[in-house]
């Protein structure tokens, strides 16, 4: 089992500390590290910048969401990334969010799935140096060896994962929820992608850590899916709060002690240790998200 690192995407803390993360990250050996974006640096050059500051750690761009980006565009800006630094970059894919992709930039979600499974098919094939098969574009820089990682929840993005990815990604899952996507991503045919989740953790956390952890998880209570998970792991009345509209900071004032500990890699050293190894399956990779020292 390999350890990667996420930057966290926190909305209370400084845009730049992204930077130290990725050094701190490279310094401790991490072999690739993940790169989306929010609300301040557009990933591909925050990516470039990270990638010309630190020694081999490889950046694994996205999940990009395929209704707000063009294939061409994703292409052609992880091979920039690639060209410019000498750095192996890989991307990753994703039907993102209502939020996201319709009320902030405008675009409809309609057909995600169906657009993730043709965009994933066009990007692989212009990072190999072919054609696109739907515009024909090809791109003039050198071909990247590049992973294709497609993030899932629902089952027509497993399904796209399955006949498409290297690698399909999990986003803020519990540990318990793991094993279920392993064995839908099999059962769609994916036996030989790999599984990457992303859990959120924190070692010997700090009470400042596990707010901010409780911050991270409380607008996922309400997501379709999501709510399900929760409820699973015991917190069917905090899922029930969030969608009756109850405010975000009411909902974190109704969350029970020890609540971080239920939905993630929350713990001491040892407690750690026996969640990945209760979780760990075959061609599995787990990515730490959250305050401790793993990722900053």
């Amino acid at each position: 089992m390999n350890v990667e690192a996420v930057l966290g995407l926190w909305q209370d803390r400084p845009p730049e500390e992204a930077l130290d993360t990725a050094r701190h990250a490279d310094d401790l050996g991490y072999r690739r590290l993940w790169i989306g974006e929010m609300a301040t640096y557009d990933a591909f050059a925050l990516a470039t910048v990270v990638a010309m500051s630190t020694h081999r750690i490889e950046p694994v761009i996205g999940p990009l969401a395929v209704a707000v980006r063009t294939p061409l565009n994703i292409a052609m800006g992880i091979a920039s990334v690639a060209s410019l630094t000498g750095r192996t970059a890989h991307v990753a894919l994703g039907t993102s969010s209502s939020v996201v992709v319709e009320r902030w930039h405008g675009r409809s979600r309609e057909g995600g799935v169906r657009r993730l499974g043709e965009t994933a098919a066009s990007v692989r094939a212009l990072l190999k140096g072919e054609r696109d098969p739907a515009s024909g574009f090809r791109l003039r820089l050198p071909p990247v060896p590049a992973d294709l990682h497609i993030a899932a929840f629902g089952h027509g993005a497993v399904a796209a994962a399955a006949t498409h990815a290297d690698r399909m990604a999990l986003n803020m899952v519990t540990p318990a929820a793991v094993a279920d996507f392993r064995r839908r991503l099999d059962e769609a045919g994916g036996g030989d992608v790999e599984l990457l989740a992303w859990l959120v953790a924190g070692a010997d956390p700090t009470p400042a850590d596990d707010a901010q952890i409780r911050a991270a998880v409380v607008g996922y209570l309400s997501a379709p899916g999501y709510g399900e998970m929760f409820a699973t792991a015991g917190h069917g009345d905090l899922v029930e709060r969030a969608n009756s509209g109850a405010h975000p900071r009411d909902v974190l004032t109704a969350m029970p002690d020890g609540f971080e500990r239920s939905v993630g890699l929350v713990g001491t050293r040892e407690e750690i240790g026996a969640l990945l190894k209760g979780i760990s399956g075959r061609r599995s990779r787990h990515s730490l998200r959250g305050p401790g020292e793993h990722i900053g």
